[in-house]
């Protein structure tokens, strides 16, 4: 072991040490992350515990020209046999290392495994690691490693968020280009001159955002775990629906999502989104879901998005009411004569700019910023964005007083600054 090179930068000596099982680290191009994942191999492969050690690239092509070579110079005199047509390496004391492809999972069966690394994992072939190689990890409680530069938000996104949202287990790292002090920082200046404003974000600096929304920057939302105890504020409940059909049992159904956005505003004015929750929900499912989020919040006002939908809940909401003896106050949501894209930009891009709105960490997060990320789009829905913008009609600091609510009402608000 003595001829191992052990020349670790700061982040990988961090990454090394940190005890999390599921490691996650999204780089930019020449990073020091293929080299790093070649020395987690060697480490793993002579810990002297039993189990498989596991290298795999997008393709086995792939694997062999990134891995190969660079394990034999990192591992010299301590590998013991090698053979390139099968991509296996054996060290001293029998200890294997094998490179695979991700293009070929039949390949990857029947393997238990105490350490793998997933490099660019952002090309993998989709389902490899739930199907077939998170099983191969079970019977030895054995570690992953999943690196790569990001490629839009694909199963690399969804993994790297594991890790952001502090899953069980799992821990991401983001790192960009400059974060490797061997490169000259001139180099990288001049290639952002060439590239493309997109390329270069996605390839230098890691950016999962990187083809997405120029209204939104995804990367700098802020987040909170739970809310400071002197935080005052109060509760809005905001929903925006669509219309109903009757279906063959004569119920009604959503024909697209629903979504209710549950926000805190406090004293300074700003927004602590606690919750988005979204479905295509009938309509007694709707109705379930505003009582039960009303119960538990006690918002100042909860409104609900005028038309067809609204129509269709407050016949039943008003039956809970009674049935329960728990009124709360609903208050109709008005487009104002708006564009959808126009009012979501109007309530929520100074804000965010502002950092006067902080999201809760939860499930609904990347939802969330998929579409912010990729706003406006025809291609993506913008449902849990519409939602939040209501809270501007709720949540609203006047200039005047004694304003009636007209369809064309547009409130104005001393904090977005419109």
């Amino acid at each position: 072991m003595a001829s191992l090179d052990l020349r670790l930068l700061p982040w990988q000596q961090e990454v090394l040490n940190d005890p999390s099982r599921f490691k996650v680290i999204a780089a930019g191009r020449r990073c020091g992350k293929t080299y790093f994942a070649a020395i987690t191999l060697i480490l793993a492969a002579m810990d002297g515990q039993p189990g498989g050690v596991m290298y795999i690239g997008p393709t086995q092509g792939l694997a062999r020209d990134l891995m190969w070579d660079l394990l034999k110079e990192l591992a010299g005199d301590i590998i013991e046999s090698s053979n390139i047509n099968n991509l296996e390496i054996v060290l001293s004391g029998g200890n294997k290392i094998a490179l695979k492809g991700s293009d070929r999972p039949d390949t990857l069966r029947g393997y238990s495994l105490k350490h793998l690394v997933c490099d660019e994992y952002a090309f993998f072939k989709d389902g490899v690691f739930d199907t077939i190689l998170r099983p191969a990890l079970a019977d030895r409680k054995g570690t992953a490693m999943f690196i790569s530069t990001p490629e839009g938000r694909n199963g690399f996104y969804d993994v790297y968020m594991n890790g952001e949202l502090q899953k069980k287990g799992w821990r991401s790292w983001h790192l960009t280009t400059h974060d490797n002090p061997m490169i000259d920082p001139e180099e990288i200046a001049a290639a952002k001159e060439t590239m493309a404003g997109w390329q270069y974000r996605q390839e230098f600096e890691a950016s999962f955002d990187a083809k997405g929304s120029e209204f939104f920057d995804a990367e700098e939302f802020e987040y909170y775990e739970e809310r400071s105890e002197t935080t005052v504020g109060s509760f809005y409940i905001a929903v925006d629906l669509a219309g109903f059909e009757s279906d063959r049992g004569n119920k009604t159904k959503r024909r697209d999502n629903s979504a209710m956005a549950i926000v805190m505003v406090d004293d300074f004015g700003t927004w602590h989104v606690e919750d988005i929750q979204y479905g295509r929900w009938t309509l007694d499912e709707t109705c379930q879901k505003i009582f039960d989020a009303v119960a538990k919040y006690k918002p100042i006002s909860v409104g609900i998005e005028k038309g067809i939908g609204q129509q269709a809940v407050m016949g039943p909401l008003n039956d809970i009411m009674r049935r329960t003896h728990r009124v709360f106050r609903i208050e109709l949501l008005t487009h104002g004569n708006q564009r959808k894209e126009d009012r979501i930009l109007w309530s929520l891009q100074g804000r965010f700019e502002h950092k006067k709105i902080k999201l809760k960490k939860g499930d609904w997060n990347p939802a969330f910023v998929d579409e912010a990320s990729a706003f406006p789009s025809k291609l993506v829905h913008d449902d849990l964005l519409d939602a939040l913008s209501y809270i501007d009609q709720l949540a609203v600091v006047p200039y005047a007083t004694d304003l009636d609510m007209e369809d064309d009402y547009v409130p104005m608000d001393a904090i977005a600054g419109y």
